[in-house]
């Protein structure tokens, strides 16, 4: 690569900080939660990025929506555009997504989440660093080849995606499943939906991840009778503490994942009764397991269902138990993969710092392409605020990582 050339390219992405800027805003003005989590899907995110898109000069596209009826749209909009190189069959892919995950708690936020603002070279609102940081970043990276003039080394491949905060059934995997789908294994597929502070970290692998939804059925009563009844709620509990158990039968640890152990959290938890004086009959909670890869998730499951039958036993209740999300992790895309080269070439040219290859206890679709065997890997320097009240993105790191996917870019 010459470096006058690369001088040009991270001149004219400096140049668009403030274009950045405005489609963080409008993007985020454009509610995309799904409809597992109360939303009406990603549709007017997808129609106003790709309009958007075009305005910046990108003229190939190919969709790839998944029927949804439960969404007014009645899909799920994914798409690519791309940009031919000089290798007119391998691509350089960025993948990222168009939905977010909800607020939460509105009290906890110090403005509106979704009219993004800029404040202390930050935009913050939902999504703007989850996962719309590296999704302008890359478009601009691109724009960047296209004004200047440079044809890539590579072909260019911008992927957008919906579903990602849930399934992926409607997003990735979709793709995936598509008898015409874009991705080849020789290509190199950038996930940046994960890293850290320093941009140190090119995540390689994952753990297996299991959601478990437990519902406890007992008898509801007057709180003042207990003996009348069987309490749901304190059935759960006990099964709560039961389940710490996990992590002592589950204990082998591995240094390529922080943290190196399996974890197993009781997190999500619906309401039961509504007064206070009534003993719940019907109690729900959820479990989120994140498994070393060396662990069977069938074997896990053997486990639970064995603590969960003696609570059932000892309080006289039922507790049903249904899988929300199931993915067996598969095996690590190789440290010596050409992405994982090309992701530390270019990092160590923008940032002057060494990234390394390891593994996190998140999720993210490039699970999907690994089950594919293809070896893709997940890099952002991130300030790691996604899910967060007051979520933001920093400027700097958005240009920064424009960068980063330029230089990939011009690689041959």
């Amino acid at each position: 690569m010459h470096n006058k050339i690369f001088k040009r390219i991270t001149k004219r992405i400096n140049s668009y900080r403030e274009d950045m800027v405005r489609l963080q805003i409008a993007l985020t003005a454009t509610k995309a939660v799904g409809p597992d989590n109360g939303g009406a899907g990603e549709y007017e995110k997808a129609r106003l990025l790709k309009k958007h898109l075009i305005s910046l000069g990108f003229k190939n596209f190919r969709q790839y929506d998944a029927p949804d009826k439960s969404v007014p749209s009645g899909i799920r909009p994914n798409f690519v555009a791309t940009i031919e190189g000089k290798n007119k069959n391998k691509f350089t892919w960025i993948l990222t997504h168009l939905d977010v995950v909800p607020p939460g708690e509105l009290k906890l936020w110090s403005r509106d989440p979704y009219q993004a603002y800029v404040k202390d070279g930050c935009i913050f609102g939902r999504g703007v660093e989850d996962n719309q940081q590296d999704m302008v970043a890359s478009i601009f990276a691109a724009k960047a080849l296209m004004d200047e003039g440079i044809l890539p080394g590579n072909s260019i491949g911008l992927a957008f995606v919906s579903d990602e905060e849930t399934s992926s059934k409607h997003g990735l995997r979709y793709i995936l499943e598509c008898p015409d789908q874009p991705f080849r294994r020789d290509d190199l597929i950038i996930v940046p939906d994960g890293g850290n502070h320093k941009g140190t970290l090119i995540e390689v692998a994952e753990k297996s991840m299991l959601w478990l939804r437990f519902k406890t059925t007992g008898k509801q009563c007057h709180a003042s009778l207990p003996q009348l009844g069987k309490n749901a709620f304190v059935a759960a509990s006990h099964l709560v503490t039961k389940l710490d158990i996990l992590k002592k039968r589950f204990a082998k640890t591995d240094k390529l994942f922080k943290p190196p152990v399996s974890t197993f959290e009781p997190t999500k938890k619906e309401a039961n009764v509504g007064n206070v004086n009534t003993i719940p009959g019907e109690d729900v909670f959820y479990l989120d397991c994140r498994v070393l890869p060396q662990y069977n998730l069938k074997d896990l499951l053997k486990e639970i269902k064995i603590i969960t039958r003696s609570v059932e036993q000892k309080f006289k209740v039922k507790i049903e138990i249904s899988e929300v999300q199931k993915l067996q992790a598969t095996k690590p895309t190789s440290a010596a993969a050409p992405v994982v080269h090309a992701l530390q070439k270019a990092v160590k040219t923008i940032y002057a710092v060494k990234a390394s290859a390891g593994g996190v206890g998140a999720g993210t679709v490039a699970a999907f392409f690994r089950k594919r065997n293809y070896p893709a890997a997940v890099w952002s320097k991130i300030d790691v605020t996604a899910h967060q009240p007051d979520e933001y993105c920093k400027i700097d790191n958005m240009l920064g990582n424009a960068k980063v996917f330029a230089h990939i870019f011009l690689q041959e």
